[in-house]
């Protein structure tokens, strides 16, 4: 593994690779590394010959200051992950190096930080994430925009659980008219279901107990759809997890505060009223809950 901090370093190791005719794997992250984040990399690693992974916390897709003040910044143990997984991977390894590109707000924005909305997605946007969180995938779309512009790779890996950020650089991508290949990655979860995510840290150990429950949930409901309405189930899984502190002995005064449970079209990311509008992929259900101060979010696939 190499540490690049500079945009200059990184666009002549790309343009090295692409000499020689390698593909590149992209792996976008904002650092605070787990397996779910160890998954992509890996997986990039077996269908790239050289695999970049970008460890940055993009300010301007925050729409929240204290979130962005809050986010783990962990970059000495993320590049000890990074080496510790080519270790265990690299005799299954296509990729003969991993970049792992650490730049500062300045470097990543040497204009500036964008402040004007420069992206729009249509209806993909506006559901769920999107009114709650404005101007967020603009952030996300520019970021992802300037990393696909220095790292030029084959293919860019993302994970499931960001289900609505997948269809937004999907849209990105048709926008811009690059051919990269975008690769939605499973969801990996802990033993006992809570879906990893950087945000679990500042859970505090009560609520890392709990927070199970939302996966749970979500299981739950997918047995429903066989036999009830769309509706019915939404109803069910917001009110269950709402309620959940009054039958479980939750301890410290937590208890969940769902945000939305959306059951959508897996393509689309419309709401369907009725099984039968899902389409050819089906139905996803998103779902955003708040627990100790921590947002929380997962999906369920119908």
């Amino acid at each position: 593994m190499k540490q690049i901090q500079n945009a200059a370093d990184l666009q002549q190791a790309v343009r090295e690779a692409k000499d020689k005719g390698r593909q590149i794997g992209l792996v976008p992250t904002m650092g605070a590394l787990h397996e779910g984040h160890l998954s992509l990399i890996e997986r990039a690693m077996k269908e790239n010959d050289l695999v970049v992974v970008s460890l940055f916390v993009n300010p301007i897709q925050f729409n929240n200051k204290e979130d962005l003040e809050k986010y783990p910044r962990t970059l000495e143990a993320d590049l000890d992950l990074i080496k510790s997984l080519e270790s265990r991977v690299k005799n299954e390894a296509k990729a003969t190096e991993v970049l792992a590109f650490s730049p500062s707000v300045a470097e990543m924005y040497p204009d500036g930080e964008p402040t004007e909305i420069v992206y729009h997605f249509g209806p993909v946007e506006e559901v769920m994430e999107g009114p709650r969180r404005p101007g967020h995938f603009n952030g996300v779309a520019v970021v992802v925009r300037r990393l696909f512009d220095l790292a030029q790779p084959t293919r860019a890996y993302f994970g499931e659980k960001d289900y609505q950020q997948i269809a937004i650089i999907r849209a990105l991508l048709e926008q811009i008219k690059y051919p990269i290949e975008l690769v939605p990655c499973p969801i990996v979860r802990a033993d006992d279901g809570l879906a990893l995510s950087s945000r679990n840290k500042r859970l505090s150990p009560a609520a890392r107990q709990m927070a199970p429950a939302i996966n749970a949930t979500l299981e739950q409901a997918a047995e429903m759809a066989e036999y009830e309405e769309v509706d019915d189930v939404k109803e069910w899984v917001l009110d269950t997890l709402a309620s959940w502190h009054e039958v479980h002995d939750c301890g410290e005064g937590l208890q969940f505060e769902p945000e939305y449970f959306e059951i959508v079209d897996a393509r689309t990311l419309q709401p369907i009223a009725t099984w039968d509008e899902a389409g050819d992929l089906g139905a996803v259900g998103c779902i955003a809950v708040w627990l100790d101060g921590v947002r929380l979010i997962d999906i369920v696939k119908f």
